[in-house]
């Protein structure tokens, strides 16, 4: 399986099978690393103090910046391994 295989099936686990106990905090850095993978360097400008949760994924995104789209995808993959072990799947 490729790297993009890979990742497809990371992203449908992440989306299907990570129970509601996966904290803010860790759905912001999967959103981070998706995005990184998936677009590149965040090319969008900040959300305003108004809208806090688009503020934060942009955050995260943003927080991304320079990482290779391959390097994001690798890391996405070991996150959501990662996830799946600390908090089980959904029953």
């Amino acid at each position: 399986m490729g790297l993009q295989e890979e990742f497809d099936a990371a992203a449908k686990e992440a989306t299907d099978t990570l129970p509601d106990s996966v904290t803010n905090d860790e759905r912001l850095e999967l959103y981070g690393l998706f995005k990184q993978a998936k677009e590149g360097d965040c090319n969008t400008s900040c959300p305003g103090i108004l809208d806090p949760k688009g503020r934060a994924k942009w955050n995260a995104w943003n927080g991304k910046k320079g990482m290779a789209k391959d390097e994001a995808m690798k890391k996405y993959i070991e996150y959501v391994a990662g996830l799946k072990a600390k908090h089980g799947s959904k029953k």
